[in-house]
């Protein structure tokens, strides 16, 4: 069976991690130092690299794999599952200096389970380490926060997750168009996992080891370039139902709206930088085809366009409204009617 992409290049050492330097470089001093706290909070969203960098840091302090103890908080919410716990940290390590115990999800634990944690976590065994990893750092009580040195990790940037898609192609011995990388990194919405999972389909979908943006689109079921720009001429030319049509055709081919706005913002953007700031154009014309370049050039050429900040600040709202919106369309609808100066 063929391992999926985001296992196989998962990083192994401190040097292999991306995308969170200032955190490695705090472990690492600590580690140089023999500095080890008794409990770490890992805080950051889903594909991040919080259980990947768990892993590294107990291998890095010495730990075997028979001393490492990863448990899913989600599916041992319970206070009897953290009584076990308990009682299992005072317990000597088998072969390694420190037991760890990395608890993933960790805010899920209920009131009672925490409580008992907390017992834990004040007078710690000195050959215990715990890690605790979670997605929502909010629903951790403070008294448990307090009591742990705590890590907050930052999504990797566009750049960061275009370059890693680039890269990862390669090696698997696929070449790969910048828009098409772009694309995937998009797609991929600052999640280490979830670009890599967009890329394990494409590869897998490509017959000829060339991956084209028309692939990427076919492959995550992305709107037609055709739709996106569709929605964007109808600003420029104040139609309020061309726009609509548009959402129409999108709303027909199951398209997520929130991917529809994204794609759409991400013209937009590109389209106000080639006209404020053109020393920009060759970034730019590296990030798309040849056909969407000659478009956004087009808009960007015009003196009077619609194309300006104001917009863009109307459809982020929009974006932020459709995921939330019984009827996601509907913030797309309201957006291009109130862009088009149509009465409302």
């Amino acid at each position: 069976m063929e391992t999926v992409l985001y296992r196989k290049y998962r990083p192994q050492n401190f040097k292999e991690v991306i995308g969170q330097e200032n955190i490695v470089k705090v472990l690492e001093g600590s580690i140089k130092l023999n500095r080890i706290s008794h409990a770490y909070i890992f805080a950051g969203s889903r594909g991040t690299g919080k259980t990947s960098i768990a892993r590294i840091f107990a291998k890095e302090i010495g730990c075997k794999a028979s001393d490492i103890y990863e448990i899913d908080a989600a599916s041992n919410t319970g206070v009897d599952d953290v009584r076990l716990l308990n009682e299992s940290v005072s317990t000597l390590p088998f072969e390694s200096p420190y037991k760890i115990y990395i608890l993933d999800e960790v805010h899920m634990l209920s009131k009672s389970a925490f409580n008992a944690l907390l017992k834990t976590l004040e007078e710690p065994p000195s050959h215990v380490v715990f890690i605790l990893a979670t997605t929502e750092l909010n629903k951790l009580p403070e008294t448990v926060v307090s009591r742990c040195q705590l890590f907050t990790f930052q999504k990797p940037n566009h750049n960061v997750l275009k370059e890693l898609v680039v890269k990862v192609a390669k090696k698997e011995g696929f070449s790969i168009e910048q828009s098409s990388a772009d694309l995937i990194a998009l797609l991929g919405d600052g999640s280490f996992r979830d670009t890599y999972g967009i890329l394990q389909k494409v590869v897998s979908y490509s017959a000829d080891k060339k991956i084209s943006a028309e692939e990427v689109l076919e492959v995550t079921g992305s709107p037609k370039n055709e739709i996106v720009n569709d929605f964007i001429s109808a600003i420029e030319e104040g139609s309020a139902e061309k726009g609509i049509e548009a959402v129409n055709k999108a709303s027909k081919a199951n398209v997520d709206m929130k991917v529809y706005l994204k794609l759409i913002l991400r013209k937009l953007r590109q389209a106000m930088l080639l006209k404020f700031a053109p020393e920009m154009e060759k970034q730019i014309k590296n990030e798309v085809s040849d056909s969407d370049f000659e478009f956004l050039k087009k808009l960007s050429a015009k003196k009077d366009s619609k194309i300006n900040s104001a917009t863009l600040l109307v459809l982020l709202e929009a974006y932020d409204l459709a995921g939330r919106a019984y009827l996601p369309e509907l913030s797309l609808e309201l957006s291009i009617i109130k862009l088009t100066d149509q009465k409302q």
